[in-house]
């Protein structure tokens, strides 16, 4: 006798239940493998934002302090590196280059970003990807500015536009440098990163739109016209933070060594790498919550399957009855339900995978533009593939509990009927 075809007939006879217990193991399915695609895609962005960079530099603090509002833009820094030390950190000879960036203006809740015309060739992201103009070029008047894709698409901004840098860090700001406007230059590709979301000048320009304030506030009476600050000398005083490329990687512990001891002043070098896996490890607390959480929707899934199949248990010991007349033994009828319980979770297991790759092909945008994660509608992985897998046998465990209490029916049952 073959099972597959009796199970297939079954289940059709039972096609409305069967319908729901499969759609139910499909949705569970969707959001343990959603969970897990976005997270595994959420870490790869994650570790990706910044490449290429050997060291990480800023003011004493922490290496996730500085990672995070060096490259994320998050947070603010305990203090600032002075010019002459950046010089000097510049100046040892196993530094092949050095970008410094200053921090501490925004435009419309985006961060502006003082930096150099090197940040352009110098700042990699993902697999050593270089920075992309969609429109323009690097900046090279004192009040030109280039914003990142999601400051264009947010703003509706366009070459040329004349945009005014705030104070501070305020979504909406009172105070706004007015008097020196800036004209975009250039409008970055879409890179995922957190460059996206910022408006980069000339650390010139962060000296220029500061050169009448002190202590955070315009000198009162004193007032410098745009173009009288670009005559002035408008070297920095201070940075915040710089990243930091070296001729060979051999030296990359001892430079940090250097840097970490400097007498100068209290200075912090950080490996990129390293800052980042202790980042994600602060958060992956609340990455394995939500793993824990879809997987107990699945087994409430599976659950569900077990308790329908049970319950039609006694609805269909006519059904088992006659299969024992006509030669089946209990063995074939404990297969029968497992098969049954196997052909559910299969088939809400494929619906569930193409629900899922059907709600990324949609979601993908957005998610790319609202939060920086690049979802690749890849295969799926091995770790996936081996929830698949767990769910299967989840699904197939599920179907022996009402498969043995059939076969135990079936032998107290025998040939006589039970109306």
């Amino acid at each position: 006798m073959t099972l597959l075809p009796l199970a297939c007939k079954s289940l059709i006879n039972r096609r409305f239940a069967a319908l729901l217990t499969v759609l139910t193991i499909a949705v569970s399915v969707t959001l343990l493998l959603g969970v897990e695609k976005i997270r595994s895609q959420a870490r790869d962005s994650f570790a990706s934002t910044i490449s290429g960079t050997d060291l990480i530099v800023g003011a004493r603090s922490g290496p996730v302090n500085l990672l995070l509002y060096s490259i994320f833009h998050i947070g603010d820094a305990t203090n600032d590196v002075s010019w002459q030390s950046y010089q000097e950190v510049s100046a040892s000879p196993q530094v092949a280059w050095t970008v410094p960036i200053a921090l501490g203006d925004s435009h419309k809740g985006f961060r502006v970003v003082g930096t150099t015309p090197e940040f352009f060739s110098r700042y990699h992201y993902g697999a050593r990807h270089e920075l992309v103009f969609d429109a323009g070029k690097p900046f090279d008047d004192v009040y030109d500015a280039v914003i990142g894709a999601e400051v264009a698409a947010r703003l509706g901004y366009t070459l040329d536009q004349q945009i005014v840098i705030a104070h501070g860090m305020g979504a909406v700001s009172f105070v706004e440098h007015k008097d020196k406007p800036f004209r975009i230059a250039g409008i970055l590709a879409r890179t995922g990163t957190p460059v996206d979301a910022s408006v980069l000048i000339s650390l010139h320009a962060i000296e220029a739109i500061h050169i009448d304030w002190q202590s955070g506030a315009r000198v009162p009476g004193q007032t410098i016209s745009a173009d009288d600050a670009k005559k002035m000398d408008l070297t920095p005083k201070t940075i915040t933070a710089f990243l930091l490329g070296l001729k060979s990687k051999v030296a990359t512990f001892g430079l940090q060594r250097q840097i970490n001891d400097y007498r100068a002043e209290p200075l912090l070098a950080i490996l990129p790498g390293i800052a980042l896996q202790e980042l994600w490890g602060l958060v992956g607390t609340a990455e394995n919550a939500l793993l824990i959480v879809s997987a107990l929707v699945v087994i409430a899934g599976l659950l569900g399957m077990l308790t329908a199949l049970v319950t039609t248990l006694n609805e269909r010991r006519r059904e088992m009855a006659i299969l024992r007349s006509v030669g089946a033994r209990p063995r074939v009828i404990f297969g029968l339900l497992v098969l049954e319980a196997a052909l559910l979770t299969v088939l809400g297991i494929v619906l569930g995978v193409a629900f899922l790759y059907l709600a990324l092909a949609f979601a993908q945008g957005p998610i790319e533009s609202h939060y920086g994660i690049l979802i690749s509608l890849n295969a799926p992985t091995l770790r996936e593939l081996l929830l698949i897998a767990l769910v299967a046998a989840g699904g197939v465990f599920a179907g022996i509990v009402p498969a043995a209490l059939a076969y135990r029916n079936s032998l107290a049952d025998g040939l006589s009927l039970r109306l």
